[in-house]
């Protein structure tokens, strides 16, 4: 009786003890099992160049239109047409001469009447005022005939392409523009820049022109004017970018984007895949791991360097932070870090 009372203690001593290593396997296994493997990456210093991308449309350098400044006239005939090329100087519009001739036969009578009377005055036989009139009324025809032929032939002050012509040889000229001439050997685009980089843009800097139709290409312009105000209402102030198109791909009306470099500053940069959105908001996170703790932080972002982002605000340089493993982390979650 003895013997099989010892030999009951001894096998629940035993049940004991192996129900006793069994839960400690069991706690110790859900301790490994609650630690997040994951990998990181260092913040690192980097240099960042400050790049503002502005967008913008082609404008011709220069452009004009062609028109008379007395109305009613007809047109007699027009030299070009949409397309073709012209030069600064070069006629590119007559109109009726009629009127002109009329005025010119009026000139010749007048300049003869003055003519015929300066000796008269000269013994008598008029006054100074009845010259002085006639000298004026010379001088209005001259003025008259020298507009008239101003307007009757018409030529283009500058050189480029005729982009519009809204009249025909016979038409009588109205109020809109008979053509329109653009300069499109060089362009220009309109960029509004943010007052905080008045003191960095100058004149003469290279700014880099992107447009979708070539897309990758980057075409070379140059600051060629600086608004001396600012608008108050934006908070911007107007820059002109001269672009060379000597081949002339470029076209005004082009849609363009205006690429400045303001600089460099030392920045923080992170592999992007560290960088998560929160659901639902337009908020950026990562998880900072220290001493085997996840660490959640919302982060300022700023421009992207290749594979890398510019973090504004949020870490700081040399910090381990997560690149996997999201789904599993939370604010205090233990981790174990895993890089080979």
């Amino acid at each position: 009786m003895k013997k099989s009372l010892m030999l009951l203690v001894v096998a629940a001593s035993v049940v004991a003890c192996n129900t006793k290593s069994a839960k400690q396997s069991e706690t110790e296994s859900a301790a490994v099992e609650s630690a997040v493997v994951v990998k990181t990456i260092k913040a690192e210093s980097m240099s960042v160049d400050l790049t503002e991308t502005y967008t913008s449309e082609i404008l011709p350098f220069k452009e004009n239109d062609i028109t008379p400044a007395a109305q009613g006239l007809h047109i007699d005939n027009i030299t070009v047409d949409v397309g073709d090329r012209v030069y600064a100087g070069q006629v590119v519009v007559t109109l009726d001469q009629t009127t002109l001739k009329q005025q010119e036969l009026n000139l010749a009578t007048t300049q003869d009447t003055y003519n015929r009377m300066v000796p008269v005055h000269e013994v008598g036989g008029i006054s100074d005022q009845e010259l002085t009139q006639l000298k004026n009324t010379l001088d209005l025809q001259k003025e008259v005939v020298e507009n008239l032929r101003k307007n009757s032939t018409i030529k283009s002050p500058i050189s480029g392409v005729v982009t519009a012509r809204n009249f025909e040889p016979g038409d009588l000229f109205a109020a809109a523009p008979i053509l329109h001439i653009m300069q499109i050997n060089k362009l220009k685009v309109m960029a509004n820049v943010s007052e905080q980089y008045y003191p960095v843009v100058k004149v003469g800097q290279r700014v880099d022109i992107e447009v979708d139709i070539f897309p990758g290409e980057k075409f070379e312009g140059k600051v060629s004017r600086i608004n001396p105000a600012l608008d108050a209402a934006t908070r911007t102030f107007a820059v002109e970018i001269t672009i060379p198109n000597s081949n002339e791909r470029l076209r005004p009306g082009m849609y363009a984007r205006a690429t400045f470099n303001m600089g460099q500053r030392e920045g923080v940069m992170v592999d992007d895949v560290a960088v998560q959105k929160q659901a639902g908001s337009s908020e950026r996170f990562v998880y900072v791991i220290k001493d085997g703790v996840a660490e959640f932080r919302f982060v300022k972002d700023g421009r992207r360097v290749g594979n890398k982002i510019d973090i504004l605000e949020g870490v700081e340089a040399g910090e381990d932070v997560a690149i996997t493993s999201f789904v599993r982390l939370s604010d205090g979650k233990k981790v174990e870090v895993r890089n080979e």
